[in-house]
């Protein structure tokens, strides 16, 4: 049986008013997904059929699983076959999980908005090309908490008519083409959440429409807005690029996918403090990080500005509190050259961005935070 046929069979057996007894036909069919070896399903996932527990759900699901980034909808992303309540459509769709969150933010539109804001964030983190009939959020018809909180915490959906689905060599490549976007987005999803006292953090979080708070877990790590903006200086307009709030997003992302955590909030007047993931043997070691533009390909400001804060920050911030010391880095818009080998001969590190990703003096990449 193919991906076809099992999802007509669970549209043409399903009904929640029959509940979630082991008797009841499209119960049965669920559960059994789990131990199905006929699915043509991508190397390595595996697939899960939910229809309820206590009761049964409105929407019935099939999950997707890719063990190395996922193994349960609790919390993560992953890929679902969504049901609409109606049983006329059915949408696979990148998911993000959602009970984790109910426990701070609860079942309705808090938690809504929360998942429409990071889905639209990870779509941009992850650069997903949507191919034609592929949509943000799909129709699933029905207005409990659950169905509204999975069509808020869709990436991004492709939706399908029940009585008209598609021939099952392109159910599959749609498959394939959405584990492929689930890869890229786990990196970004992972990222996002990082240990910080003893609450995960979001990794970023849009500045201009959000308010912090004292319990809002969703802090440490905030680039500001990157967007450009206009500014009135001397009776003239000009257009202002925030280039250095976009590299420290940037390399927020990249920088935590290699074992570090970035963490900008309440580090002013630092840039950003980076530590080692999950390594209590450097639990002390800090990376302290100055970002600048380099402008008009002469870096030669950029590294006489890095250079003097790097090193007052560290002997005001660390040194005069008592604290050790931290490694210095110098982040860059691009490619320093010389100043390179100058700068690590005053121990600082240096990084800076590349067309194909980062690049960075021999400090930087003996610490791995490039390849």
């Amino acid at each position: 049986m193919g991906i076809r046929d099992l999802l007509l069979e669970v549209a043409r057996t399903y009904d929640a008013s029959e509940g979630t007894r082991s008797e009841v036909v499209g119960q049965r069919v669920l559960r059994e997904v789990a131990s199905r070896t006929d699915l043509p399903l991508p190397s390595g996932l595996f697939a899960e059929g939910h229809g309820g527990q206590t009761s049964a759900a409105a929407t019935p699901w099939i999950g997707v699983f890719d063990p190395e980034i996922n193994s349960s909808a609790v919390k993560g992303v992953y890929l679902a076959y969504i049901f609409s309540a109606d049983l006329q459509t059915v949408s696979l769709t990148l998911q993000q999980g959602i009970t984790h969150l109910e426990y701070r933010l609860g079942k309705g539109k808090a938690r809504q908005e929360h998942l429409r804001r990071k889905a639209a964030r990870l779509r941009r983190a992850a650069a997903i090309q949507r191919r034609n009939g592929w949509v943000d959020e799909p129709e699933l018809r029905h207005e409990a908490a659950r169905p509204k909180a999975y069509e808020a915490a869709s990436v991004i959906a492709r939706m399908y008519d029940v009585a008209d689905l598609p021939e099952e060599a392109s159910l599959e490549s749609d498959l394939v083409y959405a584990a492929d976007a689930l890869k890229r987005t786990s990196t970004a999803d992972r990222l996002w959440w990082f240990e910080d006292a003893e609450s995960q953090l979001e990794v970023s979080y849009p500045s201009n429409d959000h308010v912090l708070s004292e319990n809002d877990p969703l802090a440490g790590f905030q680039p500001k807005d990157s967007s450009d903006y206009i500014a009135n200086i001397a009776a003239k307009q000009q257009i202002k690029r925030r280039r250095h709030e976009a590299l420290i997003a940037d390399f927020g992302i990249h920088i935590a996918s290699r074992g570090f955590t970035p963490t900008t909030r309440l580090m002013h007047p630092r840039d950003l403090v980076l530590r080692r993931q999950n390594d209590e043997r450097s639990a002390e070691d800090e990376w302290l990080v100055e970002v600048k533009v380099v402008r008009d390909g002469n870096p030669t400001e950029a590294v006489r500005q890095a250079v003097g804060q790097l090193f007052e920050y560290s002997h005001f911030l660390y040194r005069e509190r008592g604290r050790p010391e931290p490694h210095l880095i110098g982040l860059f818009t691009e490619d320093v050259g010389v100043y390179s080998s100058y700068l690590e001969q005053r121990g600082i590190a240096s990084m800076w961005q590349t067309s194909r990703g980062w690049g960075g003096s021999f400090s930087a990449k003996g610490w791995g935070m490039f390849e």
